[in-house]
């Protein structure tokens, strides 16, 4: 009799044991499964996605030009700024010319507040106008004789590395003088544009400025060449 009692009196443990043995286990998975899923929720609060910064080519020219220290120009119809389906978007894009230069990548925190395009014309119709009445095709205004039309294509708007710690904002166009008036066009000159501008960093802010830069030097070069190349 007292054997049977000392061998359920060691069973006892044992299955208490074996019990908690088979409960522990169970416990930590709730545990760490817990503390995992809290964890995952303050990462979801305290790490919101970062939003792109948006960017265009600056304020311009602050002062207009007197109007008495230089004669006016006659009107140009600015008829159009297109650029390659590549450019036809917001997004800052960049070359590396040190590894893949067929290709072209966009920043993921940067961007423009338009396409390139649009903020070119905006650009060139500020600085063409502070001369000359600059006129769109959309007005309607073309009176009686002819006017000079200008059309811009833009083919290449990348910040080029030509090494990781160093690049240069690339703006490569092609930019149309012809005559416009009730007949057809008459090409008076054509000429392509090629600027670059070093950029003071090699990221996203200094390919901005540098392009931005490159914008105003290739418009202040259009500028010089319509007045010389008008009849």
């Amino acid at each position: 009799m007292n054997t049977m009692k000392n061998i359920a009196a060691c069973e006892y443990p044992m299955r208490a044991r074996a019990r908690f043995a088979s409960v522990l286990p169970h416990t930590l998975r709730v545990g760490l499964v817990a503390g995992l899923l809290w964890g995952l929720a303050g990462c979801s609060v305290l790490q919101t996605p970062a939003r792109p910064a948006v960017y265009d080519f600056g304020p311009g020219a602050t002062a207009p030009v007197a109007s008495n220290r230089m004669a006016p120009l006659p009107p140009l119809l600015l008829s159009g700024v297109q650029a390659a389906s590549a450019l036809d978007s917001t997004a800052v894009l960049y070359r590396l010319a040190y590894s893949d230069a067929q290709q072209l990548r966009p920043y993921s925190l940067a961007r423009w507040s338009m396409p390139p395009a649009e903020l070119l014309r905006q650009r060139l119709r500020d600085q063409l106008g502070q001369r000359r009445a600059v006129l769109n095709p959309a007005d309607g205004v073309v009176q009686g004789g002819a006017v000079l039309s200008l059309r811009i294509e833009i083919d290449e708007f990348s910040q080029w590395f030509e090494a990781p710690d160093r690049s240069t904002g690339l703006l490569r166009l092609r930019a149309t003088l012809a005559q416009a008036g009730h007949g057809p066009e008459r090409l008076v000159a054509q000429r392509s544009f090629v600027v670059q501008e070093p950029s003071p960093t090699p990221d996203a802010p200094g390919g901005i400025k540098a392009l931005s830069l490159a914008a105003d030097a290739v418009i202040a070069e259009i500028d010089q060449w319509v007045q010389q190349s008008q009849p």
